[in-house]
């Protein structure tokens, strides 16, 4: 059985409530090491496997992601990147 509590918050305190839990799980990613070898590279494209590690999935969900256009790629000869901060906004949408 599952026991539900209704809390009344009022709009700033909802805000507070949901912007330290967002800075926890923040805390919690960027402590992974995965992430932080990422986040701290000073490069600023990633190739599809960098991309795959970055988002913790495969190879294949990234090329699903292109091709809905989740993920914007760009190719250089045979080679596909993409772009960190063009990453970090799709993580964060």
């Amino acid at each position: 059985m599952v026991k539900s509590t209704l809390i009344q918050l009022s709009p700033k305190e909802l805000a507070n409530f949901i912007s330290c839990a967002l800075k926890l799980e923040l805390i919690k990613f960027t402590a992974n090491p995965k992430v932080k070898d990422l986040i701290s590279t000073d490069k600023p494209h990633l190739t599809r496997k960098e991309t795959a590690k970055f988002f913790d999935v495969s190879l294949n969900c990234i090329n699903d992601w292109s091709k809905k256009e989740i993920l914007q790629p760009f190719k250089v000869g045979q080679r596909t990147y993409f772009k960190k901060s063009d990453l970090i906004d799709v993580l964060f949408s």
